[in-house]
């Protein structure tokens, strides 16, 4: 039998994509002649936030703003550990302004705001594990912020190398369980960085790069229900025999910017 899984409540902030586009590409899947179709991205957009409160999630919003397209991924604005927010500094200059608008939210809520001296692109790369932030680094956030990120939260960082320029964000490669275990795909990660990952987390779910490229490693957790890419069917089967429950939500429209579930969504953990 299956291990039962308990279920814990979050707190999430999103941002609508009203102004979704691919109007530049900063990563392989981006193509700026491909067209976008905003209508299905806001309705794949209403059917995660109908997902997570109807699990019983709390979902705050930001109000997008003209101009940044890729406002929509909230969780490159920021990682909040422990009510304190670790902002962003973009590697990409189109995204650097987004940063501001992120700030203002958290501290309009009540939050004070850090600011990054090194390129940090929030939850993309930095992944809270309960005991510990695992670290992304080799194309966009820094090994500078992964020190920065330490010395603010005084938590372990622990940095992991990616290598495939498909999975350039750690969120794209790996996600959280819940505090005892993780999911990851090896192949987007140095031959260390593996091994670093084999000894933190020998029982971890692995998953195969079909799982990957359908960003079945772009989801959300909450310690029993995974909220994930209804693409990864393989995955999804492996999640259910190990006693997890998976929730399929269809974000096909923002692969088109390199995005999923994850991105979509930030974690403010109080």
């Amino acid at each position: 039998m299956p291990e039962t899984r308990v279920p814990r409540r979050r707190r999430f902030l999103v941002c609508e994509p009203r102004h979704f586009a691919v109007q530049y590409a900063i990563n392989p899947w981006m193509q700026p002649d491909v067209r976008v179709d905003v209508d299905l991205a806001q309705q794949q957009w209403q059917s995660l936030i109908s997902a997570y409160r109807s699990h019983g999630h709390t979902v705050e919003t930001l109000e997008p703003v003209t101009g940044l397209p890729d406002m929509v991924f909230a969780a490159n604005s920021a990682v909040v550990v422990g009510g304190r927010v670790f902002g962003s500094l973009f590697h990409a200059p189109e995204r650097r302004p987004e940063s501001t608008h992120y700030d203002t939210w958290f501290k309009t809520a009540g939050f004070d705001v850090y600011r990054p001296e090194s390129v940090c692109e929030g939850e993309g790369d930095l992944v809270w594990t309960g005991r510990y932030v695992l670290a992304g680094t080799g194309f966009r956030t820094t090994r500078e912020a992964h020190r920065e990120v330490q010395e603010f939260f005084g938590h372990p960082v622990i940095s992991l190398t990616l290598v495939d320029p498909y999975f350039y964000h750690l969120d794209t490669a790996l996600f959280v369980l819940d505090d005892d275990n993780i999911v990851y795909y090896p192949e987007a990660f140095s031959a260390g960085s593996r091994e670093v990952l084999a000894r933190l987390y020998p029982d971890a779910v692995l998953a195969t790069r079909d799982d990957a490229t359908a960003f079945g490693l772009n989801s959300v957790s909450d310690g029993r229900n995974v909220f994930i890419a209804p693409q990864a069917e393989a995955l999804a089967a492996r999640l259910d025999e190990r006693g997890y429950v998976p929730v399929p939500v269809d974000l096909s429209e923002f692969r088109k910017a390199g995005g999923g579930i994850k991105c979509c969504t930030q974690e403010i953990r109080s």
